[in-house]
């Protein structure tokens, strides 16, 4: 420990605490299913490690029990001799380079149980440090995001694409799925999904004119579901008046004839 002298006294060097530094936000939010980018820099003492020694940083969700560590749930880490828990492998990642003093982590399917504070940890060598004094916080709302759907115009006897699109989603993890709701779904001939969007195309009649469409969103690590429903607008061109009254001559013919057989018989 270094000392240095004070009225002939040996004293210790003030502690090293106020290198180590932690610079993230003090609390982040994000709807359930989606994802969340969290930029985190740390820093600490120059001392008790060499440049071959690896830095091994960690992710810990804070248990109920502040005082008892060993309840804290490691989430993340670039450590390949900690196991994470399960259910937040391959959703929480570190994405920085522990290295280069990055400590950024991202959230995908963020699901309700992952609310909660969290402490960032660091270990090289001799230097092994939790920054407990500036932690993170995470909440995790209600799905209130709902798709877009995008009609176009819609011709009766044409064929049309209908897109939904959750622009929003994450483009990372497990992708959402899709499914469509309608009556006018009969005319359907084809379906088409991307990451975030999904395509249907349809050849809508008179009849499919103020029916409801309805595109439903899962996000399936989440467990959580949006939709939206929109009426369809349907345009469609009159018969012409000469060709409905040759139907309705040719019905009163028909029903004439009839008339005369069984009058006939």
């Amino acid at each position: 420990l270094w000392r240095f002298l004070f009225c002939g006294q040996s004293l210790p060097l003030p502690a090293w605490d106020f290198l180590y530094q932690l610079q993230v936000q003090n609390s982040v939010m994000v709807q359930e299913g989606l994802c969340v980018f969290i930029p985190c820099t740390f820093s600490y003492p120059p001392d008790g490690w060499i440049d071959s020694d690896p830095v091994l940083v960690y992710w810990f969700r804070q248990g109920p029990n502040k005082i008892n560590q060993k309840r804290d749930v490691l989430v993340a880490t670039n450590n390949p001799q900690r196991e994470v828990k399960e259910e937040t492998k391959s959703r929480f990642q570190l994405l920085g380079d522990p290295q280069a003093n990055n400590c950024s982590l991202q959230i995908t399917g963020a699901q309700k149980k992952d609310g909660g504070k969290y402490i960032f940890r660091l270990e090289r060598g001799g230097q092994k440090f939790s920054y407990k004094d500036t932690l993170l916080t995470v909440k995790v709302t209600a799905l209130t995001n709902v798709p877009d759907i995008i009609t176009g115009s819609l011709e009766s006897g044409c064929r049309s694409h209908v897109t939904c699109s959750v622009p929003w989603a994450c483009d990372k993890g497990t992708p959402p799925t899709f499914s469509w709701m309608g009556t006018a779904l009969r005319s359907q001939e084809s379906h088409s999904e991307a990451y975030d969007s999904s395509v249907i195309m349809l050849t809508p009649g008179p009849e499919d004119h103020g029916t409801n469409l309805t595109c439903q969103v899962t996000f399936p690590r989440a467990g959580v579901t949006t939709q939206r429903t929109v009426m369809l607008n349907v345009s469609w061109t009159p018969r012409p008046m000469v060709d409905v009254f040759v139907v309705a001559i040719a019905v009163a013919v028909v029903k004439t004839l009839l008339l005369c057989l069984c009058l006939t018989f």
